[in-house]
């Protein structure tokens, strides 16, 4: 069985990775290299494992999780497609069943907020620990927060956690933001429509989303 133990050394996925990021580094993105992949793919298999899902299906929401954004070696625009497209040549090249490799794209081809939709337990999952990834580590100049509101508002969350609460079935993703660098307002104003996909997804799980901004709830 292929894992993502198996996949993250695979020289052509390190090699994927590693470029995108460069390239979304060129033109002024946050960070995307192993450091979000790792975390994503962490994140999306503890989501599912929380909940009580099959180990498989976890370690499928992983592999995908690491994956997910490889397709922004090519280009920014529409990189769920293409992220899902390079990941079936290499994972049917590692030998995955056909099943799993068509799992793992619809997640990937679902991810982003702009026309991704939560359609499977391995797509939630996915669309949940990516859109929880803010932090001020992701910020490559912090020269640039006076000018770049992505920017600022990711430099100003010192924390971010997404938790799982198996018994009353919600999903929480809490943050710690200086609103001396951003105002909550902020947060919202960029990112409504990733909490908006989030909820989604949890409602997929059968899970209530819910935000949590400097102790306060918000959604």
């Amino acid at each position: 069985m292929i894992t993502l133990r198996k996949l993250s050394k695979d020289p052509e996925v390190v090699t994927l990775i590693k470029e995108s990021d460069q390239q979304l580094e060129t033109l002024g993105y946050t960070e995307h290299g192993p450091r979000h992949a790792r975390l994503v793919a962490k994140n999306a298999k503890s989501v599912l494992l929380a909940l009580d899902y099959d180990e498989r299906l976890a370690e499928l929401a992983a592999m995908a999780g690491y994956l997910h954004d490889i397709g922004n070696v090519v280009n920014r625009e529409h990189h769920e497609r293409t992220s899902a497209v390079l990941a079936r040549d290499i994972l049917l090249r590692l030998g995955m069943d056909y099943t799993e490799v068509a799992h793992i794209m619809a997640a990937i081809g679902n991810h982003h907020e702009e026309g991704g939709n939560p359609v499977s337990e391995v797509s939630a999952a996915l669309i949940l620990a990516d859109k929880a990834d803010v932090h001020r580590s992701r910020v490559r100049n912090p020269a640039f927060i006076k000018f770049d509101i992505h920017d600022r508002v990711n430099y100003a969350v010192k924390r971010s956690t997404l938790t799982v609460d198996k018994e009353q079935r919600k999903i929480t993703f809490k943050l710690r933001v200086d609103t001396s660098i951003s105002p909550v307002m902020e947060y919202f104003e960029i990112f409504l429509s990733r909490m908006v996909i989030s909820r989604r997804a949890a409602d997929f799980l059968h899970c209530h989303y819910s935000l949590k901004i400097n102790g306060n709830k918000l959604v």
